[in-house]
């Protein structure tokens, strides 16, 4: 691998920042404390910050020659709500929070190329470091985008990167089109009529109906999505009944919907609407449907994945930089590539034998509770980042 040296010498004091986040971890929107401590950070080694763009956003400034030209690369800062398991050194001081999806890391891989920015800035141009919060449900993104982002920062490209636990370290992954899905959330409450689990046909009863949508959800997937167009149905949560005598008023369903494209999840959602209101009426009940969008694809411009490939190639070598295999998991960084072009990508985050002695008996996967972040990479991510401005920069706009 071909790392820089600024960035190797100071990877362990940046290790140290990194354990530090990831002791503190903070839920979407309440990122003050790593705010500070980026903050802190940026303004010690001389570069220039914004913040409270998306609440508790921090956004640096690292300009150099004459050059208007400028890109920018996000780390997002939140953590989730949910127990660690882990008991090492580092692990969560907040209970029912922890930074389980490694956003800690991302945080750090960012402050690490920052520094080296601070000391060599081997480009002609503008570097913007988006520090985001609320990745994990809240759309910090989003909100960012909405305070002015790229109207206060106007950049031609921005870049994101995601640690993937399961590939060995000093791997990359990037591939242009479709990398994340979708992400929308549905409830329906079937209205029936009451009664005597004796005398089911004095009422109406909505639990046939809602095992029925259930079932007939799936043949949505299977017979109105075209076979190469993925999509995932889940019904996560059913509720209905006190008493095992008395037949519900109502049933409750709630649950996900997952796509690669706005087309297929406006076909899923309109036939999910259908088959919720004629199996309801078919039962003689009737339905409330809700549909909510929450995230949408997360879509790699060719040009800026082909061009990211080439850095990590740089770095890693050819056979080291993978196929980015798309997910059903969601992530906001999609709003920024509905607004500029850009590319998300993936770095190995091993299998989890970097974990110390103190970690959970689970498996070091993403929102697992015995999930650790790879302090190997920081160095690594670091470079990228610092390659992919420098080259970006550098190259022919044309």
């Amino acid at each position: 691998m071909q790392l820089l040296d600024s960035i190797v010498t100071q990877a362990a004091s940046i290790a140290a920042v990194r354990r530090d986040i990831h002791a503190h971890p903070e839920l979407c929107f309440q990122e003050q404390r790593t705010a500070d401590l980026v903050a802190a950070k940026l303004t010690e080694w001389g570069i220039p910050i914004h913040r409270g763009m998306g609440t508790t956003g921090v956004v640096g400034i690292v300009k150099n020659g004459t050059s208007t030209r400028a890109l920018g690369l996000r780390a997002d800062m939140d953590a989730l709500p949910m127990q660690e398991f882990n008991t090492f050194a580092h692990a969560s001081k907040n209970a029912g929070k922890m930074h389980a999806c490694g956003h800690d890391g991302h945080v750090a891989m960012l402050l690490a190329a920052a520094q080296h920015f601070a000391r060599n800035r081997n480009f002609d141009g503008t570097v913007y470091l988006i520090f985001q919060p609320a990745e994990e449900g809240g759309g910090g993104a989003r909100e960012m985008i909405n305070d002015g982002l790229f109207e206060k920062f106007p950049m031609e490209a921005v870049f994101g990167m995601h640690n993937w636990p399961g590939s060995q370290v000093g791997k990359f992954a990037v591939s242009p089109g479709p990398v994340m899905a979708s992400t929308s959330e549905f409830k329906i409450t079937i209205r029936g009529k009451g009664g005597h689990g004796a005398m089911p046909h004095l009422g109406i009863d909505p639990v046939p109906a809602a095992c029925q949508m259930v079932q007939a959800f799936q043949t949505i997937v299977s017979r109105n999505t075209k076979p190469i167009d993925a999509a995932v149905i889940s019904v996560t949560m059913i509720h209905a009944g006190e008493a095992t005598n008395v037949i519900p008023d109502s049933c409750e369903l709630q649950g996900t919907v997952r796509t690669f494209t706005t087309e297929v999840l406006d076909m899923i959602e309109q036939r999910m609407r259908k088959v919720a209101e004629h199996t309801s009426a078919a039962a003689g009940a009737t339905c409330e449907f809700e549909f909510q969008r929450n995230y949408p694809p997360t879509v790699n411009s060719k040009d800026e994945a082909e061009f990211a490939r080439g850095v990590m190639a740089s770095i890693v070598g050819e056979q080291n930089v993978l196929v980015q295999e798309p997910t059903m998991g969601a992530e906001d960084f999609a709003y920024m590539l509905q607004a500029k072009p850009g590319a998300y990508c993936f770095i190995a985050n091993g299998d989890g034998s970097h974990r110390e002695m103190g970690h959970g008996g689970g498996p070091c996967m993403l929102h697992n509770p015995s999930y650790d972040f790879n302090d190997d990479l920081i160095p690594l991510g670091a470079t990228y980042w610092v390659r992919l401005a420098e080259a970006w920069l550098a190259r022919d706009r044309a």
